[in-house]
């Protein structure tokens, strides 16, 4: 089933600015979500865990910890912590927000207002782009501009070249990974949704696959997300590194 998409357009110096409202709606919510987690979850701290809900944050910063410290020293990864705590809840919230349920607009284009934010490029290709760029803030912190460029041209000057065209790499793989595995996931639970809801006989034949294929999205989200926390926290080691 084709859908349509909520435009909003504006003209900045005589440049024409498109927003796919549906887009901003569900990183909006993404991020209301991700912070009520965090809000609900550390609201009882204590210093012995009392509760399943301390328990799990406590498997979560630790799981993370051993992400960056898997990378660079704890000396060096500390600072990265909250980073790669509230990106990989982020990136899982906003891979799975579109698998309960997608809600289109009872219009004449079915216009698509409920989706994963990650199934949009552009989100995904301009989260990649932040990390990349923050990962040459640090590298430029920790080393000093002098030793960060020279590292670009070692062992030999021609080598600069592809190091230069690395960087442009970096963002594509790391936002094109994340867009391709949420996007094709939500297409095939489309055409698993429509079949069910056709009216057909076949639909009863549509409603198994699609509830495994939820449960085995909600598994692919947490990769996607893991994945795409755990390059971030290799090419910031690469950069704040003078080993590499």
């Amino acid at each position: 089933m084709e859908h349509g998409s909520p435009l909003f357009e504006l003209e900045l110096f005589g440049l024409p600015i498109i927003f796919e409202l549906s887009t901003v709606l569900m990183v909006v919510i993404s991020s209301l979500v991700t912070f009520l987690i965090f809000a609900l979850m550390a609201r009882n701290i204590a210093v012995r865990p009392t509760g399943r809900v301390q328990i799990a944050l406590e498997i979560l910063v630790n799981f993370v910890r051993g992400m960056i410290t898997g990378n660079m020293s704890w000396a060096q990864g500390g600072k990265f912590h909250f980073l790669a705590l509230t990106l990989i809840t982020y990136i899982f919230v906003a891979n799975f927000i579109g698998i309960p349920f997608m809600f289109a607009a009872p219009d004449e284009a079915s216009t698509l207002w409920w989706k994963s934010p990650t199934a949009d490029p552009t989100i995904t290709l301009t989260l990649a782009a932040l990390m990349i760029i923050m990962t040459h803030y640090y590298g430029v912190q920790e080393r000093g501009m002098g030793d960060y460029v020279k590292s670009y041209f070692e062992p030999t000057w021609w080598m600069a070249p592809l190091k230069f065209l690395e960087e442009f790499t970096y963002n594509l793989t790391l936002g094109l990974r994340l867009y391709g595995n949420v996007y094709a996931g939500e297409i095939l639970l489309t055409l698993l949704v429509t079949l069910v809801m056709s009216g057909s006989i076949i639909a009863t034949l549509g409603f198994i696959p699609m509830v495994v294929w939820q449960a085995f999205k909600v598994f692919i989200s947490g990769i996607q997300a893991f994945i795409f926390v755990m390059l971030t926290m290799v090419y910031i080691s690469h950069k704040i590194s003078a080993d590499h």
